[in-house]
């Protein structure tokens, strides 16, 4: 039985028992391990002694408090304790008044009782003593001794061991420090005096370090667990989504290696990046690639006996060996198929990709290959020879939080490159917006790429207000310059005289500093650039939502003056042109408010409606105006664009479904996406009319039902795509016949019957007949459905005039004016009001009285461009033509006759 007993005189001494020679233990913070030194200081009083006793002695030996100890020792073995121990004993044997690191080898050595020596080197304490004898020239010196209590500190470069040991522990995952991590620690210092006592020896240091590591991992072994971090290292492929991070994680493997922070296993490798294009490049020959191919494997497997160490001092760099490369294969499904030598594409299959399974195959290739999952998919489920040779690692997208960690950490790398600062609002909006708004990329590549964009645009404008600026200065009158000039003469006489009437001292030199920077104008030429050049912009969470906008069309920006008028007055605007539907435009209108100050449902359409109504009364025409007087102009695209119109009468057969979301694989038209999904894709901004509904084939709802509840629609090549910023109308004619059967019976035109309660009782017959046609489900995901009323003559005549509007703005693009008296304009409502059909007549009306008869007028030559037609009617009612000499067009571009 063995007792170490240790005392500092730092610390309170203490008495520890330890059973078990050679048994290796972690000692409490009463351990032992308090009789070595810390990073920082400290000497150490350390002595050992052998007790023999019986175990009743041992419990009687009386109990000291808590020992408080460094955080460092608490690690220490007990081996280690008593490795530092000898070295104190053979620093005061050979007379020094520090423990050098040749001091600490030899404490290490007398601690290492295996039959074999020093780490299975042969090296007895005794001839290692006497090397560090010689190679300091103390040969004559006596041995102190072994009982004998010492105090000897420990000098800087084995503290310097100390500490590289400690890292060596933490990296190779081990919350215990043995003599294998000081030896390590040790070679790793490369102390000339240690260097020549082995030297002497006969040894590699290479290979005791080798040794060392060795039985650390047998010591790991021995308990059950493996390092930390990558605990099993071997061929890996990761493939996930793009721009979530795979070559990252690489180039962060890399670092991690240059730091030391990895387990044992990874000590001293380098990853190296291939490139494929370079590696093909120039091979003209048949068999020149497969050469290179060749002799690059070769060289990656090729070992080196020596063992290199990780060196923590940066100054020095490590060598590096070939057998320690690990190869980095960015989207590796390029490698399948490049260099073919074979006959057409399923020949002989000499590709880069079948030269590397062989050495994959056998382990002699370290690899560490990316893909994207639908290229594994396309690529490595073929060839399952190649797929079982990589270890699958899914890399998954990662999350908010983490993303905008990702995003503070490079922040101040974007912010020296683009000469600005970034707001953390910028930062959380970047994410935020990105993950809302952009649904085709993912994290964190695309807020990446947001608050890049913003910081060059924020860099652009404030070069455009540095030119402003200068073109403001140079700008300026004689007379501008001449008060400033005077303004400047005028404050360095005032500073001038504050130096003449008050006496400076030391206390005032500040002061005085302040009093010459007086003389100095802020507003001066020189100043205004400087101050302009030199201040950074700033880039906060509106430029990051006006690059958003930009990306996507939709706006996210903060609300703009005219913005906001727009939305107050959307109901008057939409109003000119849907005549007699107030309750209509005031439901959709009021979904477009709400979606645009933010307090929708992210998750689904900004709005799902159905209009329901007789033919003709405007279900089309409203949509149409909604897209051209907000999403338009907002998003500033053109009617066609801002609206994804679908005629519902094209979808009748079953098989229409994958029109919608594209051909199945194995049908015509695969690849190309579907008809839906593609206009939503390319403008997630936009209006989506379903007209005429009803006559859809029942299965088009199914598909529908995702889109109405989660807003959004898988399409047949597997991409998700997001409808939560689209507004989805649907018109039907369905209940047309009860609006029409309960204007009747209801009596719309009554005196005793309010115009709400007919129209309430009107609803209600329409909604009995939705949901005689429609699913319930399809119904519970509408947010409203909206009755179009029928239209009345007066406001047809307000419609009338409309498109008479419309005809005059054609006309006008011919040079020629027109005007409509309101005889003929009774004429026109007489031959097109019909209360079964509504407007369309109208339009038929216009078309067969107005726009029929100019055109006439105008191919016999009677109008010529600057005139202007006045249409009215004669004696008999028929519509007649005349020209008005006094109102004539003013033409802004010479217009061709016809």
């Amino acid at each position: 039985m063995e007792a170490c007993c240790c005392s500092s005189s730092s610390v309170p001494s203490a008495s520890i028992l330890a059973t078990g020679a050679g048994l290796r233990r972690r000692f409490s913070p009463a351990a032992v391990a308090a009789a070595a030194a810390g990073a920082g200081g400290g000497r150490a009083v350390a002595a050992a002694r052998l007790i023999r006793g019986s175990s009743a002695a041992l419990l009687a030996a009386p109990r000291r408090g808590p020992l408080v100890v460094r955080a460092v020792f608490e690690r220490f073995t007990e081996r280690a304790v008593k490795a530092v121990v000898f070295s104190q004993r053979e620093a005061r044997g050979m007379g020094d008044e520090t423990v050098a690191p040749h001091h600490l080898l030899l404490g290490l050595v007398a601690e290492d009782r295996s039959p074999l020596g020093f780490l299975a080197s042969g090296v007895r304490v005794e001839r290692a003593r006497e090397a560090c004898r010689a190679a300091v020239g103390k040969e004559g010196l006596a041995q102190a001794p072994v009982g004998l209590a010492t105090d000897v500190p420990f000098s800087g470069a084995s503290k310097r061991v100390f500490e590289a040991a400690v890292e060596f522990s933490r990296n190779m995952g081990c919350n215990f420090i043995s003599p294998e991590h000081i030896a390590l620690g040790l070679f790793n210092l490369n102390d000339p005096t240690t260097n020549s006592v082995l030297k002497s020896l006969g040894v590699d240091s290479s290979q005791l370090a080798k040794q060392a590591l060795t039985r650390v991992q047998g010591e790991l072994a021995k308990d059950g667990r493996e390092p930390v971090g990558l605990s099993s290292f071997k061929v890996r492929e990761k493939f996930t989504p793009g721009g979530v991070g795979k070559t990252a994680i690489a180039e962060g493997l890399a670092l991690k290696i240059a730091n030391g922070d990895v387990p044992v296993f990874l000590v001293g490798k380098r990853i190296l990046s291939l490139d494929v294009a370079l590696l093909m490049a120039g091979a003209k020959e048949r068999g020149e690639l497969e050469a290179r191919v060749t002799s690059l494997i070769r060289e990656v497997r090729k070992s080196d006996p020596k063992l290199p160490f990780l060196v923590f001092n940066l100054q020095r760099a490590p060598k590096f060996h070939a057998g320690d490369v690990i190869l980095f294969i960015d989207e590796v499904h390029t490698l399948i198929g490049s260099g073919i030598a074979g006959r057409g594409s399923k020949g002989a299959g000499l590709d880069i990709a079948n030269l590397l399974k062989p050495a994959l195959a056998r382990g002699e290739l370290q690899c560490i290959a990316s893909t994207t999952l639908d290229e594994h998919r396309l690529h490595f489920d073929k060839d399952k020879a190649l797929a079982r040779r990589f270890q699958p690692v899914l890399v998954n997208e990662p999350s908010q939080e983490d993303a905008v960690k990702i995003l503070l950490g490079l922040r101040e790398k974007y912010e020296a490159y683009h000469k600005c600062k970034y707001t953390l609002e910028s930062i959380n909006a970047a994410v935020y917006l990105s993950a809302r708004y952009i649904a085709d990329r993912h994290l964190p590549d695309k807020a990446i790429d947001l608050i890049d964009e913003a910081g060059s645009r924020a860099r652009m404008e404030s070069f455009k207000r540095k030119k402003e600026e200068q073109c403001s200065i140079l700008s300026k009158s004689p007379d501008e310059y001449w008060q400033e000039i005077r303004a400047v003469q005028n404050m360095h006489e005032v500073a001038l005289t504050n130096k003449v009437k008050y006496s400076l001292n030391e206390n005032d030199q500040e002061d005085a500093v302040d009093v010459e920077v007086l003389g100095e104008d802020k507003t001066s030429p020189a100043s205004m650039l400087s101050t302009s050049t030199d201040k950074p912009s700033l880039v906060g969470s509106e430029e990051i939502a006006r690059v958003t906008s930009l990306w996507s069309g939709i706006p996210v920006q903060q609300l703009t003056a005219d913005e906001r008028k727009l939305l107050v007055g959307l109901d008057d605007e939409l109003r000119k042109r849907v005549i007699g539907q107030d309750d209509a435009v005031l439901a959709i209108s009021k979904a477009v408010k709400r979606s645009r100050v933010g307090l929708n449902d992210p998750d689904r359409p900004i709005a799902t409606l159905i209009f329901c109504g007789p033919t003709g009364v405007g279900k089309t025409e409203l949509t149409k105006a909604l897209a051209a007087s907000y999403f338009g102009s907002v998003g500033h695209s053109l009617l066609e664009s801002a609206t994804v119109r679908l005629d519902m009468s094209e979808y009748m057969e079953r098989h229409a479904v994958s029109k919608l979301i594209g051909s199945p694989p194995g049908y015509m038209g695969f690849g190309e996406g579907g008809t839906l999904t593609e206009a939503v894709r390319r403008k997630p901004f936009t209006v989506v009319l379903l007209d005429e509904i009803e006559k859809a084939h029942p299965d088009i709802f199914n598909i529908l039902l995702q889109v109405f509840e989660d807003g959004h629609l898988t399409d047949s090549q597997g991409r998700r795509v997001s409808f939560k910023n689209t507004l989805i109308v649907m018109t039907s004619n369905v209940g047309s016949t009860s609006i029409s059967n309960g204007r009747k019976s209801i009596g719309f035109q009554t005196q005793t019957d309010t115009e709400e309660k007919s129209y309430g009782a009107m609803k209600s017959l329409v909604m009995e007949e939705l949901k005689a046609f429609f699913r319930p489900e399809l119904l519970n995901r509408i947010d409203e459905v909206v009755v179009f009323r029928p239209l009345e003559k007066t406001q047809m005549l307000a419609i009338l005039n409309i498109m008479l509007q419309e005809v005059k703005g054609r006309i006008l693009a011919l040079g020629i004016g027109l005007e409509v008296s309101d005889s003929m304009k009774d004429l026109i409502s007489q031959h097109g009001y019909d209360k079964s059909y509504g407007a369309r007549p109208l339009r038929r009306a216009v078309t067969q009285l107005v726009e029929d008869v100019i055109s006439e007028a105008i191919l016999s030559g009677q109008f010529k461009p600057g005139d202007t037609i006045m249409m009215d009617t004669d004696a008999t009612g028929k519509p007649c033509l005349s020209r008005l000499n006094d109102q004539t067009v003013q033409l802004s571009d010479p217009t061709p006759t016809l």
